[in-house]
């Protein structure tokens, strides 16, 4: 483990070969899990550390700043399996597409006046005028980055220009089916998970029809690494429980708009924990207020999609086979 106090320390100014970082430390220094760190491994062969006489990993300098690479492309909301192969040219063109604007900055602005014109044409009833510019916004930020900063804020702009009177029924139903297109589409062309954990089955309970933010969920889980089963909106419990049981998934994720009956929404996730193994995590996500108060032991909440990094990181750091990347145990 490097003792940092100096810029000849720092793996970007280090011209020494011999310099190493233990697993903990190239887990501290370039803030990826030492689950994803292993994982990767296995499934890429890199990283790839040299050994230590009592058999310990030990991480390269070089192989340190391209982790740190990796990370802000990840960050840029490309896939694992695009960057983590990619050369140095252009792993360095895609995390040079991570860095954030300032608040505020030109790229924020950018957004919000993108967000605008996309109201405006769902008022003039343009739809093909719609998906060019959602188009043209996933192909310039991503689509990590236009979920999180395009689609999620433009989601309650649409909600409210509907509330406000400026927008109809239709034009809002116009919206959400363009948006699905769009992300389906995205989804299909993301490379294939493979054996990426953790295994993740994502639905909606019975009288819930509304699934882009099931969607949306899906991208977010994806772009993290993990597999996902989706089986759509309106699912009752039971199947929910049988195709848990039959897909050998680690987690089941549900989720619940602002117009489902509390108490319901109560009962069905106490419901389904019970129904579930306990090595099955339950997540339930959306903007249902009893989420906001829940009591239910064994349910994680994941108030938002930026939570959902959250989420998976510590079902990778917890103790035993599941994070070792064991298979399910269902």
């Amino acid at each position: 483990m490097p003792v940092e106090t100096s810029k000849q320390d720092d793996p970007r100014h280090s011209a020494g070969p011999s310099r190493t970082w233990s697993l903990a430390a190239a887990e501290r220094d370039t803030g990826l899990s030492r689950a994803t760190l292993l994982d990767w491994e296995r499934r890429y062969g890199f990283p790839s550390p040299a050994r230590n006489p009592a058999g310990h990993r030990q991480y390269p300098a070089d192989q340190i700043q391209r982790l740190r690479s990796i990370r802000q492309a990840l960050e840029a909301g490309h896939a694992p399996d695009e960057v983590v192969s990619a050369g140095d040219d252009e792993l360095a063109r895609l995390a040079s597409m991570g860095r954030a604007d300032p608040v505020g900055g030109s790229g924020a602005r950018e957004q919000h006046g993108a967000r605008g014109q996309a109201i405006e044409r769902l008022g003039a009833n343009d739809p093909v005028g719609l998906n060019s510019l959602m188009k043209q916004a996933l192909g310039q930020w991503g689509l990590g980055r236009f979920v999180h900063e395009f689609v999620a804020p433009l989601n309650v702009e649409v909600g409210d220009a509907w509330m406000q009177g400026r927008l109809e029924v239709f034009q809002e139903h116009l919206y959400t089916e363009a948006l699905q297109g769009l992300l389906r589409h995205a989804l299909h062309d993301l490379p294939l998970a493979g054996p990426g954990r953790p295994v993740v089955l994502l639905a909606t309970a019975s009288g819930e029809g509304h699934g882009l933010g099931l969607l949306m969920a899906e991208v977010v889980l994806r772009l993290d690494g993990c597999r996902c089963h989706s089986l759509g909106v309106q699912t009752p419990l039971w199947d929910i429980v049988r195709a848990a049981a039959a897909l050998q998934v680690d987690v089941v994720a549900l989720s619940y708009t602002g117009a489902a009956e509390p108490g319901r929404v109560a009962d069905e996730l106490t419901e389904l924990r019970r129904k579930l193994p306990a090595q099955v995590e339950l997540w339930a996500g959306g903007s249902s207020a009893v989420l906001r108060r829940h009591t239910i032991n064994g349910l994680r909440v994941v108030p938002d999609l930026g939570q959902a990094a959250c989420a998976v990181a510590a079902w990778r750091d917890r103790p035993g086979p599941a994070s070792a990347g064991a298979g399910s145990s269902l």
